[in-house]
């Protein structure tokens, strides 16, 4: 999204002032070593942690490798949840790089001669939940083992391709960091099996790599797309015209770009997330994907007089005039706002909001400024998307194959942009967006090949190269095979492997575990469950979906560990009774997200947007926007007890300036503390009548990841600041012993990974448990020294979210890759004495 200069500049001194810088490589290095040591002298690591699932909605599939020779075998990687390989066609699958200081990965390359496998760290899709990589590894033993090959300042990796016939010789993709520049991004090179690189293409610290082909039957021939994007915390850029094709002739010792005017390729400003793919059989044959992000044309006029028979759509209000307004039909607007889509508040009729209009009470634009939210932007695409390339000379020159749309992308081509060619069949070739469509003509028309099994957002697809209706496609929801062409699918999930960003316990016999997960809504089952197939036979999961979309936060009424609190993104939530019959406006319940008034301030939500039951009294619910929202009658009627709790700073694409954490005291009811994602913290010791900010010194402008009230002192409370939006891992903690007025800097000793969640012990105020982007620390003194606890786990592992169960004295981990795992609190407790 371009800016103008001022709005640049006034968010852009904030965090100047705040000094965030990315950590460097050798700072991240030295936490291999200081994990190793945390864990080697870990006393926690006597009891190990038990996974219980969930797998059937999986996760990220971001690459597939087959066996060529032999398809039962391949492996699989995810976006947080390791390799996998499986030699029984998908039936069961065994994880071979737990072992490593990373578990993110952006792309794999199997050497099937050698069976050397080269994983390289960190995807590309740039979402809210991309984590950054260490680099390159390889195998030569199937996993048992791995080397690390370096490229450390690398953080995300597009691909890797291998030489036909040199098996020391390789190309990696990289397309550098997510949230600041960096050098090391482009084409790197090596000749010696990875022991030494060479950066053979650079553009700028901006334009990294995102994907890269080579002919197959001649290695000196590569293509490389290059990517310029930015992301802050507050805006997204995903394209530049220093983006576009290269190709090299000399085996990637020099480039040139192809994608130049006259070409026939898109060039500007509009350039976006590019994929490629060499046509085997006749490698003239290569075809490019881009992501324009040039504007589209607005199919949809303004209408302008009361004989206009069409139904108005949001856009109808987007830059109306007062004069256009007037002149809108009453009874299609009434049915606007009565439409099951928006529903406006009963008050709003067109009489009355045509007075408002009019007497200018109300701006012509009302109806656009009070509907159009991130959901809505995130879900309505206003730029080309989706477009197909083909050159038949090699690069030289460039046609599109299509005159219509290939409206896949929505608003964030940046999470796609793959196309893959059959090995067999020059026009048969499958583009991956929301949706998974396929063309048997070249590119000039496509089909849907999204079955009802398939989850949506596709980032991987393998072709057979002999039956190429035999085929792979790795997704949101996991992966997915069928035999003839998409028409029927089989589901691949048993690995768990699911992206969890929040989770909560109920205190029901054997209680049950309630989460969100990325892409997959939010699901809810027993603490006992132990993941197998033997409920492929009664079709009685363990689990159960209680709502769709990115899952997020979840609350549960402890008194009938029924009534549940739960919803999507940029705080979409509803409260339901598990069980029961379906009420209120929608098919999961009551909505529970807050209003305003017609005309006022847009409220903001953060993607993960914070949601509380009072524990004191679990009528009493808690809503985070950019204010703090309070109800007795549990979510109806939000009322806004706070003004702006952020620096309220100007707009980019991304909503900013939004609550991220609340904490009300287990001591004292109406003692809360919120914390923001522009990193400010409050304390209201009312109820929320009155409002303190309580920064002090803490490091400015980073993310309020986690905001915690004691439970052993009233006057304790625990903040964790978060970096990750500024490529900034350093692991900060700290405690205030009078609600705030004074911080001190505890956990010093863990290493460079940013710190997402603090829980403290049920019994014990002297031990901290700490969730970071690497996995759990424990601290038993108070948070003076920490330890690894990783027995039973990957020993890297994102932890999003931990949750304390009192009765039951265990803890419970919601991992970002690899679902849920349980503990006894028990040793932990006893060494702590």
């Amino acid at each position: 999204m371009k800016k103008t200069l001022l709005s640049l500049l006034t968010i852009s001194s904030f965090f100047a002032e705040a000094q965030v810088k990315p950590t460097s490589a050798s700072d991240r290095l030295k936490s291999i070593e200081i994990r190793k040591k945390l864990s080697l002298e870990s006393v926690a690591n006597k009891s190990s942690f038990r996974n219980i699932g969930p797998s059937v909605q999986s996760g990220r599939v971001v690459d597939i490798d087959v066996n060529p020779a032999d398809p039962t075998e391949f492996y699989v990687a995810y976006a947080t949840g390791g390799l996998w390989h499986t030699v029984n066609n998908g039936i069961s699958f065994n994880p071979i790089f737990d072992s490593e200081d990373i578990i993110g990965i952006g792309d794999i390359a199997v050497n099937w001669k050698t069976k050397e496998i080269w994983v390289g760290t960190g995807e590309v899709n740039s979402s809210r939940s991309t984590y950054a990589g260490l680099g390159v590894y390889k195998s030569s033993d199937n996993g048992k083992t791995w080397t690390w090959l370096g490229l450390a300042d690398s953080h995300h990796i597009g691909e890797i391709k291998l030489h036909s016939s040199d098996p020391n010789t390789a190309w990696v993709a990289v397309l550098g960091h997510l949230y600041s520049p960096n050098k090391e991004r482009g084409i790197y090179k090596t000749t010696d099996g990875g022991k030494s690189w060479k950066q053979t293409l650079y553009v700028d610290e901006n334009t990294g790599a995102v994907d890269l082909d080579i002919n197959p039957s001649n290695s000196n021939e590569l293509y490389a797309g290059m990517w310029y994007r930015t992301r802050k915390a507050w805006d997204f850029e995903e394209s530049g015209k220093s983006g576009g094709i290269f190709k090299s002739t000399d085996g990637g010792e020099t480039w040139q770009k192809i994608s130049v005017e006259g070409a026939g390729f898109l060039t500007g400003d509009g350039v976006g997330r590019i994929g490629l793919a060499v046509y085997p059989k006749n490698p003239n044959i290569v075809y490019a994907v881009v992501d324009n992000n040039e504007k589209r044309t607005s199919s949809t006029s303004v209408a302008t007089t009361s004989t206009d028979t069409s139904a108005y759509t949001l856009n109808t209000f987007q830059g109306i005039t007062k004069e256009q307004f007037a002149a809108l039909d009453n009874k299609k607007l009434n049915a606007f706002l009565r439409s099951p889509r928006y529903r406006l508040p009963a008050q709003y009729t067109a009489e009355s909001i045509k007075e408002g209009v009019a007497s200018n009470k109300y701006a012509p634009n009302v109806i656009w400024d009070y509907l159009y939210d991130a959901n809505t932007a995130l879900l309505t695409g206003t730029v080309k998307g989706c477009e197909l390339y083909r050159s038949d000379d090699a690069g030289k020159t460039w046609k599109k194959t299509h005159t219509e749309p290939i409206n896949i992308y929505s608003s964030y081509g940046y999470y796609f942009g793959k196309v893959f060619v059959s090995p067999i069949d020059e026009n048969k070739v499958v583009l991956t967006g929301v949706d998974l469509l396929m063309s048997a003509d070249g590119g000039k028309k496509f089909k849907s090949i999204n079955g009802p099994s398939v989850h949506s957002d596709h980032h991987s697809f393998w072709f057979s190269n002999v039956k190429d209706n035999h085929v792979i496609n790795g997704n949101d929801g996991g992966l997915n095979m069928s035999y003839d062409a998409g028409k029927n699918w089989s589901k691949l999930n048993s690995p768990s492997v699911g992206q969890f960003y929040a989770i909560e316990v109920d205190m029901a016999v054997p209680y049950n575990v309630y989460g969100g997960l990325q892409d997959n809504g939010t699901w809810y089952g027993s603490s006992k469950n132990i993941e197998d197939n033997g409920w492929h036979g009664s079709g009685n999961y363990a689990y159960k979906s209680i709502n769709g979309g990115d899952g997020m936060q979840v609350q549960v009424d402890w008194r009938d560990n029924r009534t549940v609190y739960s919803g999507s993104q940029f705080g979409n939530y509803n409260r339901q009774v598990i069980g029961a019959t379906a009420t209120g406006r929608g098919p999961r319940g009551n909505s529970v997200k807050p209003n305003r008034e017609l005309g006022e301030s847009a409220l903001r939500f953060n993607w993960q947007s914070p949601i509380l039951v009072s524990r004191h009294n679990q009528d009493v619910f808690y809503f985070g926007s950019n204010k703090f929202h309070r109800s007795f009658s549990k979510g109806d009627s939000l009322v806004a007890m706070s003004g702006d709790l952020t620096t309220n700073p100007t707009q980019g694409d991304v909503p900013f300036g939004t609550l991220s954490t609340m904490s009300e005291s287990p001591m004292r009811f109406g003692l809360i503390y919120t914390g923001s994602d522009d990193g400010l913290i409050h304390v209201t010791k009312d109820g929320g009548y009155s409002w303190n900010n309580i920064n002090g010194k803490l490091p400015k402008g980073l993310y309020v990841s986690r905001v915690v009230a004691s439970k052993f002192k009233e006057s304790r409370v625990y903040v964790t600041l978060n970096g990750y939006r500024n490529d900034h891992f350093n692991a900060l903690v700290y405690v205030s012993d009078d609600y705030g007025s004074t911080w001190k800097q505890i956990a010093k000793d863990l290493p460079y990974e940013s710190v997402n969640v603090l829980r403290e012990d049920p019994t014990n105020e002297n031990i901290l448990y700490i969730g970071t982007d690497g996995g759990l620390y424990v601290s038993m003194n108070g948070g003076n020294s920490c330890m690894m606890w990783n027995k039973g786990l990957p020993y890297s592992i994102p932890v999003h979210d931990i949750a304390i169960h009192p009765r039951d004295n265990e803890i419970v981990l919601g991992t970002h890759g690899r679902s849920l795992y349980i503990a006894g609190l028990g040793e932990i407790q006893k060494a702590a004495k």
